[in-house]
């Protein structure tokens, strides 16, 4: 089920596409890409990399080994799909301390009056534009997840 809807939000926009190069990122680049990012995740509490950046949409893969703060994406929705790790995903709620990073893209320290739920291996996440949203990870724990960006 979750796979279902993960190809029907990426399906539409490409659909609207004309046809370009068709990617694959396979399982065991995957995993190679985040085992060269974990000294930087090690080092700073997280590190990301965008893969393929499209019309429509980007690719990116993420690592973390401690807390992100508080996020807006104004103009993307964030797709997740987990790939290591467990993580706490806040969603809702009010950025504490906001301010802006770049165009559209708004940060805080955290989440005030939040949902919380569990992330895992395998969960496809998506938030949508305009939703705060923060990963938090546990002490020890590595949380890793392919990211795609849609653009709104």
């Amino acid at each position: 089920m979750k796979l279902a809807l993960l190809a029907v939000v990426i399906a539409l926009p490409l659909a609207a596409q004309t046809a370009g190069k068709v990617e694959v990122f396979s399982a065991s680049n995957i995993k190679t890409q985040l085992t060269s990012m974990a000294p930087k995740a090690m080092a700073t509490g997280g590190s990301t990399a965008t893969v393929g950046e499209y019309p429509s949409h980007l690719i990116m893969f993420s690592q973390r080994t401690a807390n992100g703060g508080g996020e807006v994406h104004q103009h993307r929705t964030d797709i997740m799909i987990v790939q290591q790790g467990t993580a706490t995903l806040v969603t809702g709620g009010t950025l504490i301390d906001p301010h802006t990073e770049s165009e559209g893209e708004l940060r805080g320290t955290g989440i005030k009056d939040g949902q919380s739920q569990t992330i895992t291996v395998g969960d496809i996440v998506q938030v949508p534009a305009g939703t705060p949203h923060q990963l938090q990870v546990a002490a020890g724990m590595t949380y890793s997840a392919v990211v795609i960006k849609v653009k709104e």
